[in-house]
């Protein structure tokens, strides 16, 4: 299959917004009530939301597509964008998400390639991201990476806090 990673700018909100809803919602759907789901698929992917993380300059999003069809994304941040007060230097890993019918075909895999890259063009100490408990097949998949856990924070779909394990592999060594 061939994937090509590239850059998101203002100019694909709407292929942003899109491809986040759908993914999102075909991760989340059968684990979350509707209103849930719902809520937060309108708040967290609103026009004014991700007007404002694209301009970001501590945010970056990328997308893999095939064929020119966006198939998954992957967002990063550092610094004052990061989801959790951590090392400005390190890099997080907010978002890696793949449509559904691309699940298993190394997509999640290539946007984490372009993260790791990413961290280590910046020199981030460790990379880092949150990922809700009830998701083992992405918790796996960061364990093989290398990911260890350090930590927890809460999400918040709607009315439901969910607990998010907090994961970080370093890059650098300690000192």
């Amino acid at each position: 299959m061939n994937v090509i990673i590239r850059p998101a700018s203002h100019l694909d909100l709407a292929a942003l917004q899109a491809i986040g809803r759908k993914t999102f919602a075909e991760t989340f759907a059968d684990s979350n009530s509707e209103e849930n789901l719902a809520a937060y698929l309108a708040a967290g992917f609103s026009e004014d939301k991700l007007k404002a993380e694209l301009q970001n300059d501590n945010s970056q999003f990328y997308f893999a597509l095939q064929k020119e069809e966006v198939i998954g994304y992957l967002k990063v941040n550092w610094g004052d964008a990061q989801s959790e007060k951590q090392n400005p230097h390190a890099l997080e890993i907010e978002r890696i998400y793949v449509l559904q019918q691309y699940h298993g075909t190394q997509v999640g895999a290539l946007l984490y390639q372009q993260a790791l890259s990413i961290a280590q063009t910046r020199k981030a100490p460790y990379i880092w991201l949150g990922v809700w408990e009830e998701n083992p097949r992405a918790i796996r998949f960061y364990q093989k990476q290398g990911f260890v856990e350090f930590g927890e924070h809460i999400f918040q779909l709607g009315d439901d806090a969910q607990r998010d394990v907090l994961m970080r592999l370093d890059i650098l060594p300690t000192t």
